[in-house]
């Protein structure tokens, strides 16, 4: 029985909205198993919210999979061990789909190439930005053009840790993009240019201060900050006590801040403003995962 270790994705970092996604040492973990009939077990997060019947999106994945390699859709014993908290933007569903692909090609002899098992991912979530990093690991820039998931890896800073803040009650990706306009001003697209073009640079050059300081958007975090109370107070609190720049991840509502060291009083300070609204958060202090998705031994 094929055993994947997935990672955490934390996307956009600000400007790079659906295009930008980073790994984080966060990671869940998916076996896929042929079986008689459809069973599977959740243990940690999710446990208590996430379908437990052939609706589940890591066996769909599997199913999809096996569909189109064989031609045949079998039954699956698939156990998902989550780590990874659920509807909070760190790429929970991404690795639940990546786990099922790697292990479901793995039962198949790996019959699909890594591009193969990167574009069906992306078919069945939507966007590519959290699921590619999921399979690769590290810092990614990804764009689908002429069908096909396009992207590179890049290189990050030395130094470089997340505080990720994570408010206490859940937000669907479907909510977080309905609230975004259907057209945006010219200079809030101009803005956006700019800060992706230098945090890009910044990635190259290994400048980690200025990466954190390109960390502001105008395309979807004001208005997906009005679903989340007191994210942008916690914003202001997380630069005052000494991260370098702050962005919604995903769609929210966890907060990533990029610091040079481990910072406790970042995430604090951010916990602390959204205590101020009446909401609890969990922090993590975090690392890019340079690893994504493998087969455990």
């Amino acid at each position: 029985m094929p055993r994947v270790r997935v990672p955490a994705t934390t996307a956009n970092l600000g400007p790079g909205f659906d295009t930008l996604g980073l790994a984080l040492d966060l990671y869940n973990e998916v076996e896929v198993e042929l079986a008689s009939r459809a069973h599977i077990e959740i243990e940690g997060e999710g446990r208590d919210l996430l379908p437990l019947d052939e609706s589940n999106m890591a066996y769909r994945a599997a199913v999809e999979l096996f569909r189109r390699v064989e031609g045949k859709s079998p039954r699956f014993y698939i156990r998902l061990l989550n780590r990874i908290p659920i509807a909070r933007g760190l790429g929970s569903s991404a690795a639940a789909l990546v786990g099922a692909l790697v292990g479901a090609n793995a039962l198949l002899d790996d019959p699909r190439p890594l591009e193969d098992l990167i574009m069906l991912a992306a078919e069945l979530e939507g966007h590519p930005d959290n699921t590619t990093p999921a399979f690769i690991g590290g810092l990614v820039a990804v764009a689908v053009i002429e069908n096909k998931v396009c992207w590179r890896r890049l290189p990050l800073p030395q130094g470089l840790h997340l505080i990720a803040v994570i408010p206490h009650f859940r937000l669907s990706t479907q909510e977080a993009r309905s609230i975004l306009p259907l057209q945006v001003p010219f200079k809030d697209a101009v803005f956006n240019l700019n800060r992706l073009a230098l945090m890009l640079a910044a990635s190259w050059e290994g400048d980690l201060k200025l990466m954190g300081q390109m960390m502001e958007d105008r395309l979807h975090q004001p208005y997906r900050l009005q679903l989340i109370p007191g994210a942008e107070e916690a914003i202001a609190a997380a630069k005052e006590a000494g991260a370098l720049g702050v962005a919604l991840s995903g769609s929210g509502p966890t907060l990533v801040a990029l610091c040079h060291v481990p910072l406790p009083q970042v995430g604090e300070a951010m916990a602390r403003a959204f205590i101020r609204q009446g909401i609890t958060a969990s922090i993590k202090i975090l690392r890019p995962s340079p690893e994504g998705a493998a087969i455990l031994e």
